[in-house]
């Protein structure tokens, strides 16, 4: 696929999504899952996993849309055909399911159709780690890029907010956080790769979700504007195969094991 036929797919991707992002959750959820079958997410995951999961999951990010795909990424790498589900470890111990034909109402965190099962069993995680962390990025991305209008729109004391020097410090701070964590992502090829680009993505993530909240001030705590929603998602996404404060224990504890620190990027 070259570049012009990897533009022309995100942009419909991005369409479909955006309007999906709109709907009822769990109604949404499985229609944005059949469109995506129908489109050849499962080819695409085939061909070229990588660039398939980069652009499916950061689409979600940037679009608040949602599909349960994750499994198939989960699928993928045990070598199993797409289309079934796979339990989910999260943050704390738990479990949790997105089920395909699951009625709306019985959701961990009502943005998303996601439910808790007692238990799993576990499975390869890079590339859902992966996954999850484009994911991340993506609704990082358009919390900067909410907050970032905000501060450019709106003045105070007959000036833009966008010219306070403690809320240009704070979206420099996000942007870089996020271009840190999409350079882990980049390149991440294995286990302990991918769950050092998760955490990296988590701690974007959720660094941006701070910091933009305070750039907005009293709406970024309000219902009515779109970035509680990607905040929400954040939280959510964070804790989905591992939270970023749990990923980095881990971390510690390999590295520990191996008495030595692995080079992770040939530079």
């Amino acid at each position: 696929m070259d570049s012009a036929e990897r533009e022309l797919l995100e942009e419909t991707l991005r369409k479909a999504m955006a309007a999906s992002a709109n709907g009822p959750s769990c109604a949404a959820d499985r229609r944005l899952d059949a469109y995506l079958t129908e489109l050849g997410w499962p080819d695409m995951l085939d061909e070229d996993p990588r660039s398939a999961i980069r652009a499916v999951f950061r689409l979600l990010g940037e679009t608040g849309a949602h599909a349960p795909v994750l499994n198939d990424v989960l699928l993928y790498e045990m070598g199993r055909p797409p289309g079934g589900v796979v339990p989910l470890p999260f943050a704390g111990g738990r479990w949790v399911e997105w089920a395909r034909d699951q009625e709306d109402g019985c959701a961990v965190d009502p943005a998303l159709p996601l439910r808790t099962v007692a238990d799993g069993t576990p499975v390869p995680l890079a590339l859902g780690r992966q996954a999850l962390g484009w994911w991340l990025l993506g609704t990082g991305h358009t919390m900067l890029a909410l907050a970032r209008q905000h501060v450019l729109d709106r003045h105070q004391f007959g000036r833009p907010l966008a010219s306070f020097q403690a809320l240009r410090h704070r979206l420099a701070e996000t942007l870089v956080a996020l271009e840190g964590a999409e350079a882990t992502l980049v390149c991440a090829d294995g286990d302990l790769s991918s769950l050092l680009a998760k955490a990296a993505a988590g701690r974007a993530a959720l660094a941006a979700a701070r910091h933009c909240q305070q750039a907005l001030g009293g709406i970024g705590f309000t219902a009515e504007h779109e970035l509680h929603r990607h905040v929400e998602r954040t939280l959510v996404l964070d804790g989905l195969l591992g939270s970023a404060r749990e990923l980095t224990r881990e971390a510690g504890a390999l590295l520990v094991a191996r008495g030595r620190a692995p080079r992770l990027v040939q530079l």
